[in-house]
């Protein structure tokens, strides 16, 4: 199958055109290409992944860069404020970037005594409650990237806190993240000194390693990863184009675990094209979802899978709060988005692309195991009767939830900002907009 240009980069690892041309185009848009023999580690939920990032996060020794959509006064989140106070009380600088909406329910004595220790906590559009009631819902900061001294860096979907722990009941998530070490480390702390508003730092240095790395970058070994993200600017369908040139290229396996799945027409088109021209595809989606409009909207898109072939699971022990998918036997993502309108259309997100086939049949041997054991398969609906008025139903229902949140995201007209955390809720002069 040939593949264009298009879908070679997204694809396959391969240099740019000239070392220069490439790092003036990552300080402008942050375009980050392949970049291989990193260790890619899969964490799968919080016991896998609150121990590996408290270690690293206790080992820093500059630096600690930390973006996250939920954090919450429980068990884990208190540890996590305290490593983080001890990591600034002994010199480290870390930053903290917390999202207004998701962290909107933090004591302000909890963040002073972060503040106060020496650590830089910043709030992504804070925004007072209305009547009781939050207003700032709409392009979310929900990323989740952990980067310790520009050697070792966490991207996933795992919130802090303790809801992603088993024994917190049958309302713990099910979830992934990775830890990476190796030259994609760079860029991953690279973008996010620049998401925290630290763009001389992130400049400062940036091409040194650049050079340095190059001799490791583009082999022929596993272990390619590249950053890839949405924002609101300059890279609104990274994640949505990458998807659609993987199911394009797809041979024989797609597997993709979402827990908020209700894409556009595009990458529905291209799933069930997939499955049309004989590729196994599955999807492992919510069945035990936190929020039942995420399980209705989901199964609006099943009789158009289902008829061509698309297997559909619904995960019941407990809510799927995962990101990850797998292509053939060698590509895999892991991140923060969703194939959801919020996540494609307005939040601010992350993954990890991943060429390595030992990873990928790992997550693979994850995947099965769910799906087989923990998973209800969902019959293909073979009633005729009443079928058109369902799929006009479904149509117009899809047609307008697909494109609420972005027309909700209008209404009030502003641009989202990342600025210094301060008690009053001011926006202080220096904060500065976000993408």
């Amino acid at each position: 199958m040939n593949s264009t240009p298009l879908e070679k980069n997204l694809l396959e690892p391969q240099a740019t055109a000239t070392e220069s041309a490439a790092v003036g185009r990552a300080l402008v848009d942050l375009d980050y290409g392949w970049h291989g023999n990193n260790c890619v580690v899969l964490l799968e939920n919080g016991e896998a992944y609150f121990p590996k990032v408290f270690e690293a996060l206790r080992q820093a020794k500059s630096e600690i860069l930390l973006e996250t959509f939920i954090l919450f006064e429980d068990k884990v989140g208190n540890e996590l404020q305290q490593i983080l106070i001890e990591a600034a009380r002994r010199g480290v600088r870390v930053t903290v970037s917390l999202d207004g909406f998701g962290c909107g329910e933090l004591a302000s004595e909890f963040l002073l005594a972060m503040c106060d220790a020496g650590v830089h906590l910043q709030m992504f559009d804070p925004a007072p409650r209305r009547l009781g009631i939050r207003t700032n819902w709409f392009r979310r900061l929900h990323r989740k990237i952990v980067v310790v001294d520009g050697s070792i860096a966490f991207i996933g979907g795992i919130n802090f806190s303790a809801d992603h722990l088993a024994d917190f009941g049958p309302e713990a998530k099910q979830d992934y993240a990775v830890q990476v070490e190796g030259p994609a480390v760079v860029d991953i702390h690279h973008f996010a000194l620049v998401q925290s508003g630290r763009p001389d730092k992130a400049r400062s240095g940036w091409l040194r390693r650049k050079h340095r790395r190059s001799e490791l970058a583009f082999s022929d070994h596993d272990g390619q990863v590249r950053l890839v993200y949405r924002d609101n600017r300059d890279h609104p369908r990274d994640i949505e184009d990458v998807y659609l040139q993987v199911l394009r290229s797809a041979q024989r396996r797609v597997i993709i675990a979402n827990a908020y799945f209700f894409p556009g027409y595009r990458l529905l088109r291209e799933i069930r094209n997939a499955a049309r021209r004989g590729v196994e595809v599955r999807l492992i989606l919510q069945g035990q979802p936190d929020m039942l409009v995420a399980k209705l909207a989901a199964r609006l898109t099943y009789d158009y899978l289902q008829q061509s072939g698309v297997k559909i699971y619904e995960y019941c022990d407990r809510p799927l709060h995962g990101k990850v998918a797998l292509v053939d036997e060698d590509w895999s993502t892991v991140g923060s988005s969703n194939l959801d309108p919020l996540s494609l259309s307005l939040n601010l997100e992350a993954n990890v692309l991943i060429r390595d086939r030992a990873f990928n049949r790992e997550l693979g041997e994850r995947l099965d195991e769910l799906s087989e054991h923990h998973c209800k398969v969902m019959p293909a609906n073979q009633q005729s009767r009443g079928r058109l008025w369902r799929m006009t139903i479904g149509f117009l229902v899809f047609h307008c939830l697909r494109h609420f949140p972005a027309w909700a995201g209008w209404l009030p007209a502003h641009k989202p900002r990342l600025q210094p955390f301060t008690p009053t809720g001011q926006v202080p002069d220096d904060a500065h907009e976000s993408r």
